[in-house]
Order: structure tokens, then sequence, then C-alpha cells
């Protein structure tokens, strides 16, 4: 069983960075490479993240920079700016495709904080789903006298703490995101 609880741990952790990346390509003020990094890119017909067939910088706080390592990529890097949901207008100067972001409005920042508590919520119920399938493998184990009645209270027990520390996770996340979005 304590086997069964580490690899629920690792799979807290697996969503834990899944959420991480999802908010990443979430803008808040200032320009981010994780805006951009994982947009999929046809690359000799497969779906490519961006980061692998080109460089991303971000040289100042309002502009992210692109630079393919084959010159010939600046339209497909294009075309999938232009296709996602980032309402950003690439410049293509020959060598690389910039990106000038806008300072955001207050109409703007309340979309993305929704859009951000949106992530933050499929994350909390991601990590329920997860627990209630554990309890159900316990509850099982118990019922199939696997385990006593003490050991499935303190299994449920662990289990709640550990979702506790990971709920609690995902709240820091929100409010350090949140702190982006409104700029303080």
């Amino acid at each position: 069983m304590e086997t069964e609880l580490s690899q629920l741990k690792q799979d807290f952790e697996k969503s834990i960075q899944s959420l991480k990346n999802e908010l990443a390509s979430i803008r808040a003020g200032r320009a981010s490479t994780g805006l951009v990094e994982n947009l999929k890119i046809n690359y000799y017909g497969n779906p490519t993240p961006m980061n692998q067939v080109a460089q991303i910088s971000a040289p100042d706080a309002k502009t992210i920079m692109i630079a393919p390592w084959n010159k010939g990529d600046l339209e497909k890097i294009e075309k999938a700016i232009n296709e996602s949901d980032l309402s950003l207008n690439p410049n293509n100067n020959g060598e690389a495709v910039i990106l000038n972001l806008p300072p955001l409005t207050q109409e703007r920042r309340q979309e993305l904080s929704k859009l951000v508590n949106q992530k933050i919520e499929a994350a909390r119920v991601s990590l329920r789903n997860k627990r209630e399938k554990q309890l159900d493998f316990f509850n099982q184990a118990k019922k199939n006298n696997q385990i006593s009645q003490d050991q499935l209270f303190n299994f449920k027990n662990d289990l709640q703490k550990l979702l506790d520390e990971y709920m609690n996770r995902i709240e820091e996340i929100k409010q350090i995101k949140e702190r982006e979005i409104s700029g303080n």
C-alpha cells in the first residue's frame, strides 16, 4: 500500500508540473519564453514544439525573439503564432520572428485571471479524481481482507494529508501567477 501512495505522489507531481507548464504559456506582465516554447509547428510533417526548432529569448520585458536554426522555418513559426490564441502579431525580419508584447489592459488582465482560475480548478479536479481512484483501491483491498480497518483508516488519513499538501502547492502557484498578471 505504501507503494500505491508513492505512485500517487509521483502522479501528483506530474500534475503540478503540467499545471506549471500550462500557466507558463499564459502571458503575464513581462515577456516570457514560456509563452511560445510549447507552440507546435509543422516540422517536416510532425507537430514539434517551437523550442526544439529555434532559439527563443526575451531580450527585454516587452519582446520575445524566436531565431530558428533553419531560416526556412520562419514562415512556419509565423503561421503557428498566428493560429495560436496568443493574439500577437509576429514580425519576420528574415533572421528571426519578433513578438512585441503590448501592455496588458485591465480587461485582458481579467480574462487572463479567469483562464488561470480555470486551469487551477482543472488541476484541483485532477488531483481529487486521482485521490478518489486511490480510495477505491484501498476500499477494495479492505473488502478483500487484504488490509485491516485500522490500516484503511491510516491510508485514508495519509491520502488526505498528501492531497492537502498538493492543494496548498496549487494555491501558492495560483497566487504567484495572479500577482504576475496584476503587475504587482
